[in-house]
C-alpha cells in the first residue's frame, strides 16, 4: 500500500509493509498506535499527514515535486511516529487509548489544560491518551504551536495528537468531548445575539458529535453561555444520551469552597457538600444551607447569616467579573482545573456522604425543577462516567426563591434559542442581563 503526503502541488508515495497496510487503509483516519496530524482547513492546501519509523519504509518512490513544493510537510516530530505498545515493555500494564477531542484547543484555558490531561492527572499514570484538537482557520496556526509545545513536553501517556478545523473529522470517535471554544461578548453585544452567535456554534458541534463520536461521549460545555450552550448540543445529539452532557459550574463550586474556607478559618479541603443551583450566571445558587465544613452544617459553623446570604453569595456570583478588573481577562487557569475536577469527578467514586457540582438535564430530577433544561445540580458518581442526584437535600423559602430566579433565567434563554433546539420560532424576553463572567 502506498501512503500519500497529499498537496496541489505534488504526491509523495512511500510503501508501507503488508503488516501495516491494513491498518492505514483509510488514511483520513488515525491509526491506533500512530501518531498523526489530519489537516484539511479550507483554503488551505489538503494535508494527510502521517509517517512510519524509518526502517519500516521500504523504497520510497518519490516523483519529481515542482519548484515551491518542498516544505508543505505538516507532521510533529514524534507524533508521526508508529508505536507498537504490545511490544514496549514499559506500555504492557497500559489500557487502551482514550480519544479526547477538545474545542477552543488554541485559547488560553485549553493551554492550562491540554497539558493536565497529557500529564495523567485525569486519568492516571496508566492510561495513554489521544488529544483531538479543534481549531478555527483563523486560529490554525496557533494550534500548530500548540501542537508543536505537546511534542516539546515529552509526555509517555500522549500517543497522538491530531488538529483540524471540521469537528465531524476532530470528533471521530471521541469519548470525551471538552467544548470550550465560543465567541466572548464584544462591545455593543445584546446577551440575546451572544446567545444566538455561540448557539449556532454548539448546535453544528451537537450535529458533529451525533454523527461521528462515540455512542457514549461525555460532553463537557465550557463556552458561554455554558448551560444553554449544552442544552442546545444536546438537542442536535439525540443519538447520544442526553445524560452525558454537562455544563461546568465546577469553578463556581471551587470559588464557594474557597469563601467559605476562608471565613471559616479552615483550609478548602475541610468544605464538602457545596452545591451551585442553577445557571453559570449571577443568577446561580452558591448553597450554604446544605453545605458542612469539617462535617459540620455550615450555618452551625459561620453563624453571621447576613454575610452568607449577601456577601458570600455575591463574592462567588460576581467573582469572575472582579478578575477581569484585576487582571485584564477572564480567569484561564482556574477554569482548567476545575475542567480536571469536574472529569475526576465523573471517574473516581464520589466520597461517602459528599457530592459534587454540575450543570445537568432536568429531565426526572427529585426537587420538582422544571424539566428540559441543563441546570446545575448536586451529583454523585461511582466512578464510571455516569452519575446520579443527590436526594438528601433541604430547602428553605431562602434557597428556593433564588432558585426559581435562575430558573426562570434559564426557561428565558431557552425561549431565546428555540430555533436551535428544534422547537420553532425563537422568542427572547430575558428578565434582566445577568452579565456572565468573561462576557466584557
Amino acid at each position: 500500500m502506498a501512503l500519500a503526503d497529499i498537496s496541489p502541488f505534488h504526491t509523495r508515495a512511500q510503501t508501507l509493509p503488508s503488516n501495516l497496510a491494513s491498518k492505514f487503509a483509510n488514511p483520513l483516519h488515525a491509526y491506533k498506535n500512530c501518531r498523526c496530524s489530519v489537516l484539511p482547513p479550507p483554503r488551505r492546501p489538503l494535508g494527510i499527514l502521517c509517517s512510519v519509523a524509518p526502517n519500516q519504509v521500504q523504497a520510497p518512490v518519490v516523483p519529481a515535486a515542482p519548484a515551491g513544493a518542498e516544505n508543505k510537510r505538516e507532521c510533529f516530530g514524534v507524533f508521526c511516529t508508529t508505536y507498537d505498545l504490545k511490544k514496549d515493555e514499559k506500555t504492557k500494564s497500559w489500557k487502551s487509548l482514550i480519544n479526547i477531542a477538545v474545542s477552543g484547543a488554541a485559547g488560553m484555558i485549553s493551554n492550562h489544560l491540554l497539558f493536565k490531561l497529557a500529564s495523567g492527572e485525569v486519568f492516571g499514570p496508566d492510561q495513554p491518551i489521544t488529544l483531538k484538537l479543534l481549531g478555527s482557520e483563523r486560529s490554525f496556526q496557533a494550534l500548530e504551536g500548540v501542537a508543536m509545545e505537546l511534542e516539546d513536553s515529552l509526555y509517555p501517556l500522549l500517543r497522538e495528537v491530531s488538529i483540524g478545523i471540521d469537528p465531524y473529522k476532530v470528533f471521530q470517535d471521541a469519548e470525551w468531548a471538552l467544548l470550550i471554544g465560543a465567541k466572548p461578548r464584544g462591545p455593543g453585544m445584546e446577551r440575546a445575539g451572544l446567545l444566538d452567535i455561540n448557539g449556532q456554534i454548539f448546535a453544528e458541534q451537537g450535529k458533529a458529535l451525533n454523527a461521528v463520536a462515540s455512542r457514549n461521549v461525555k460532553v463537557m460545555v465550557v463556552g458561554n453561555p455554558c448551560n444553554t450552550n449544552a442544552l442546545i448540543c444536546l438537542k442536535n445529539a439525540p443519538n447520544i444520551p442526553a445524560k452525558n452532557f454537562h455544563a461546568l459550574t465546577r469553578l463556581d463550586e471551587n470559588r464557594a469552597k474557597c469563601q467559605l474556607a476562608l471565613k471559616a478559618g479552615v483550609f478548602y479541603d475541610q468544605v464538602s457538600n457545596m452545591t451551585i443551583w442553577g445557571n453559570h450566571s449571577t443568577t446561580q445558587v452558591p448553597d450554604f444551607l446544605n453545605a458542612k465544613i469539617n462535617g459540620i452544617p455550615v450555618k452551625e459553623v459561620i453563624t453571621d447569616t447576613k454575610w452568607l446570604q449577601e456577601e458570600f453569595t455575591e463574592r462567588v456570583q460576581k467573582r469572575g467579573g472582579v478578575l477581569i478588573q484585576k487582571w485584564g481577562r477572564s480567569s484561564a487557569a482556574s477554569t482548567a482545573v476545575s475542567i480536571v475536577d469536574a472529569m475526576r469527578s465523573l471517574i473516581t467514586p464520589t466520597p461517602p456522604g459528599d457530592w459534587f457540582s454540575s450543570g445537568v438535564y432536568t429531565n426526572g430530577n427529585p426537587y420538582g425543577i422544571v424539566e428540559d433544561i441543563v441546570f446545575s445540580m448536586p451529583c454523585r458518581s461511582e466512578g464510571n462516567g455516569d452519575y446520579e442526584l443527590v436526594k438528601e437535600v433541604n430547602f428553605d423559602d431562602y434557597l428556593w426563591k433564588r432558585i426559581k430566579k435562575t430558573e426562570a433565567e434559564l426557561l428565558a434563554e431557552k425561549r431565546c434559542v428555540a430555533h436551535l433546539t428544534g422547537e420553532g420560532n425563537a422568542f427572547c424576553d430575558l428578565p434582566e442581563d445577568t452579565m456572565l463572567p468573561g462576557e466584557q
